[in-house]
């Protein structure tokens, strides 16, 4: 019930009214809850009576959004159908432990937040815009509301997204991208459903894990041999823990693939979910290792049509353009919660505009679709595409409701001239954005203007100078733009026929303006180490290796014996000669010690210079051999052959892609043939 915060009665015999309204609503809201909590608990797909369709387009899957406006629209009839729940049985869902009383400044910060995130949010009818709506420009004085995305209230914005979307997914062919699996479809009996649906979820899952920090070109190999050597999970599950790292050999981050194989493993024995993943992103989190949020919510959207936000890079840097939130969204947890909130919000309206989600007033539930999943990678392909660090705006199709570009087209057009400035109260001020550097709006104008080179052409932008020691940021004052002979153009007075867009100045302009969205941080130094990567050789040709720690860099992978030399010690040939020859003797003594062999040191046979995302690695390649008194596993109970062995095919192990460079290198000293 919609209360008007305008019609305000004294009289007694509205107040006993209004209560009395509120009872009402409060039991019918518990009856609707608990019937809720006891549809969410079921376990198998359970085919329900459904309405017979208008027409072969209204299924979920075939809902176009042209069949949205923004003009008001008269909701349908209420449904009789209702849908097949292919939910994973769970505990009842416990209450969430009261805070710690004597954390008063964290529970205050987290409340905060949550009253931020529900006034920017809340999906309300669209208000007018207000003065506190409204960025001065050049120094970005305004409101937090100013955050709000113009999305929400723009039911042709979402709907532009979505269609463009719908037009490029297939550009790249990505084999994981397909048609949504549909529960009401009439053609699926609950079996083949559960199937599907099983499937389709592995699929996705293996899909986003491989996506993690790898370019999709790389992905789309590695995803099509993932899938052909285990096409279910099932297959993942019972494959040997070595095949899974050699075939994860060159994604990276091989803790991932470990995980994935740990969490396959845990799936397909839980006596619930039997293989198959849950459906919700709060059960994903909880109960498959190795899933976070993102990974949570893209399975919940893309298999199973639930509104969940799925964000990741690209979405963040696009979400920050939208809201015009310049903040770092790297490293600052409250300007990345806002973002995770405004998602969150955004596809949960984007799942209401279809149709089956209403049903004639305001007891309507949210139905599973295509919406929530194709919403989310839009979002994703647009920031991956288009909205790139540096963006194509002229490609983008919501620029209309984007505040940078909004911002960068003022700034570029002169037309914030004309905008009268506000003075923006201190409470409401916006706190999460960077503070634009001191520089006089005129005086970066002049320093631009003297540089110009004729034809109306933007120089660029001028760097603010810096004290020592003052942390470098981004300046948006110093982005000023040079005059064109162009009419003014603003979103709301849009380009005249004859020129059809903005001029390439302009549209430079714009784009230099709004790759400043996110902030800019100082990237972190690469560590620099030297190894000592030591090949142990016995006459028979075989090599002894070792298995990495089952956490960290390259977790569980083998590798000749190595060990880190300090960065204060002396680094000459001869002293690596020596720690080298101490660290095999002392390795022979420690796995061998009833029959520590002799140890020769053939010689350092180069280096291999390796860089990983955060450190820069120098590998010294040692080749040794022992005597023939060297132990065989077999013969050695001292040994585990779990964690160190000897291999006759030291090519053929699951190593990092930098250990197999000085396997090569020590193969062809040993082999020259």
């Amino acid at each position: 019930m919609n209360f008007d915060p305008g019609n305000r009665s004294h009289d007694c015999s509205g107040v006993a009214l209004r209560n009395s309204r509120k009872k009402e609503t409060r039991k019918s809201a518990g009856k609707e809850t608990a019937g809720r909590m006891r549809r969410s608990a079921r376990v198998v797909p359970r085919r329900v009576a459904k309405a017979k369709p208008e027409s072969p387009e209204s299924s979920p899957t075939a809902n176009s959004d042209s069949d949205f406006e923004d003009t008001p629209e008269q909701s349908p009839p209420p449904s009789k159908k209702r849908p097949r729940v292919l939910s994973i049985a769970t505990k009842d869902a416990s209450p969430a432990p009261e805070a710690n009383s004597t954390k008063r400044r964290r529970v205050k910060t987290t409340s905060n937040h949550s009253l931020l995130h529900k006034r920017l949010f809340d999906v309300t009818p669209a208000q007018p815009a207000s003065t506190q709506d409204v960025c001065s420009l050049p120094d970005r004085q305004h409101a937090v509301t100013y955050h709000r995305p113009l999305l929400l209230d723009s039911r042709k914005g979402r709907k532009s997204l979505l269609s463009w979307f719908d037009g490029v997914s297939t550009a790249r062919s990505m084999p994981w991208r397909k048609a949504w699996i549909d529960p009401f479809s009439e053609h699926l009996d609950e079996v083949t459903l559960r199937e599907k649906l099983e499937r389709r979820a592995y699929e996705v899952w293996i899909s986003e894990i491989m996506l993690q920090q790898t370019r999709v070109a790389v992905v789309i190999d590695y995803w099509n041999k993932w899938m052909a050597k285990w096409p279910t999970i099932h297959d993942l599950a019972a494959a040997d823990a070595d095949d899974v790292l050699a075939a994860w050999r060159g994604l990276g981050y091989y803790s991932r693939a470990t995980r994935i194989h740990e969490a396959a493993k845990l799936v397909t024995k839980d006596k619930d979910l039997l293989g198959l993943l849950p459906s919700s992103a709060e059960e994903l989190q909880a109960k498959v290792p190795g899933i976070g949020r993102y990974t949570g919510g893209a399975i919940s959207a893309i298999v199973f049509g639930q509104p969940a936000p799925m964000v990741d890079g690209n979405v963040l840097r696009v979400l920050s353009r939208q809201l015009g939130l310049l903040g770092d969204v790297k490293s600052d947890k409250a300007v990345i919660d806002l973002l995770w909130a405004a998602a969150d919000a955004l596809v949960k309206i984007v799942a209401k505009d279809a149709p089956a989600n209403m049903s004639g007033g305001e007891d309507w539930q949210v139905l599973p679709s295509d919406r929530p999943g194709r919403w989310g990678q839009a979002l994703m392909e647009l920031g991956s595409t288009v909205c790139q660090p540096k963006p194509s705006c002229e490609k983008c199709p919501i620029t209309a409701s984007c505040r940078a570009y909004t911002e960068g087209f003022s700034l570029a057009t002169k037309t914030s001239r004309d905008v009268e400035q506000k003075i923006v109260d201190i409470e409401d001020a916006c706190s999460m954005c960077a503070t634009p550097d001191p520089i006089s709006t005129q005086d970066g104008e002049n320093s631009l203007a003297s540089n110009k080179k004729g034809k109306g052409k933007s120089t660029g932008t001028v760097a603010p100078e810096h004290k020592p020691g003052q942390k470098k940021q981004s300046s948006l004052q110093a982005f000023a733009f040079t005059k064109t002979k162009t009419k003014d153009q603003s979103p709301a007075n849009p380009p005249d026929e004859e020129t059809k867009k903005p001029s390439a100045a302009i549209s430079e302009a714009v784009a230099n303006y709004a790759k400043q969205f996110p902030l800019k941080t100082e990237k972190k130094a690469v560590r620099e180490e030297e190894t000592l990567v030591c090949a142990v050789r016995r006459r028979d040709g075989q090599y002894l290796i070792q298995r990495r720690p089952d956490k960290g860099l390259l977790a569980g992978m083998w590798e000749f014996p190595s060990c880190i030399i300090d960065p204060a010690e002396i680094r000459t040939p001869k002293s690596r000669k020596d720690k080298a020859q101490n660290f095999v003797e002392d390795l022979a003594e420690t796995a061998f010690p009833k029959s520590a062999p002799q140890v020769r040191h053939v010689g350092e046979l180069g280096t291999i210079p390796w860089l990983f995302s955060h450190i820069k690695l120098e590998m010294h390649v040692h080749l040794f051999e022992l005597g023939d008194g060297a132990p065989v596993p077999d013969e050695n109970p001292d040994a585990d052959p779990a964690r160190m062995r000897w291999t006759a095919r030291v090519d053929e192990e699951s190593m990092g892609t930098g250990m197999r460079k000085c396997v090569a290198l020590v193969q062809d000293v040993v082999d020259p043939s």
